[in-house]
């Protein structure tokens, strides 16, 4: 199994708002496990933990999102605007042991 962070560190202001905007339009996705904000460490970050079975997994999870689909175009609908939200990203890629 693995486990995917995407690690975003949001302008000030921005994490908590990023942070709903991601919970909302991902609320269809098994793949999404939590969406999180800090506590302590570095401000303003935003990480949304996703779970798959392994790498192969995770790359076909990729397809759904090129897809024209509706639930596709609403979950784009409802992440209007998030690229100003932001400063920079990451990814971080875990396997289970």
């Amino acid at each position: 199994m693995i486990i995917v962070h995407d690690i975003f560190i949001c302008k000030p202001g921005n994490a908590s708002k990023l942070a709903k905007m991601f919970k909302e339009a991902m609320a269809g996705n098994e793949d999404v496990v939590n969406v999180m904000t800090d506590m302590t460490g570095q401000f303003n970050k935003v990480v949304m933990v996703s779970k798959y079975e392994n790498l192969t997994a995770y790359e076909k999870s990729w397809e759904k999102y090129k897809q024209e689909s509706k639930e596709m175009k609403e979950a784009m609908a409802k992440m209007a605007g998030y690229q100003e939200m932001y400063l920079t990203g990451s990814r971080e890629i875990y396997q289970v042991m």
